[in-house]
């Protein structure tokens, strides 16, 4: 069972930059869609970024298109998500997700993800 581990949240200052990684066990990663999500304190779990099994494709949400960017490293088991001007209301956990099926190539909503990493803490002062 692949699974997922996020890590390189942290506290920042807003204007700041932070990058996160989702490492994964297991071989097949690189056929996998990965996508970000996060849940800010009292609000649902939102679509961040995704990005197809290749790194060909990317999509982002308004709320952080042209300030972030989801990468990927197939041959280190590694996704990556470089977060720049950040705003206080970047705040949440942050989770790294895996679409096994390949259905479709780069789902923005969260049940078509079923690999689900515990997420990484993203604290953005003011």
């Amino acid at each position: 069972q692949v699974q997922l581990i996020e890590s390189g949240g942290g506290l920042v200052q807003a204007g700041g930059s932070l990058r996160l990684s989702c490492a994964a066990s297991g071989e097949t990663f690189s056929s996998y869609v990965i996508g970000w999500f996060r849940q800010g304190p009292g609000r649902q779990r939102e679509f961040v970024a995704t990005i197809t099994w290749g790194g060909t494709g990317t999509r982002y949400s308004n709320a952080v298109s042209g300030r972030f960017t989801i990468s990927r490293d197939n041959a280190k088991n590694t996704a990556y998500l470089q977060m720049t001007s950040l705003k206080p209301e970047d705040t949440a956990v942050y989770y790294c997700a895996a679409d096994t099926s390949g259905v479709v190539p780069a789902p923005l909503e969260d049940y078509e993800y079923d690999l689900w990493g515990q997420g990484t803490q993203v604290t953005v002062s003011s």
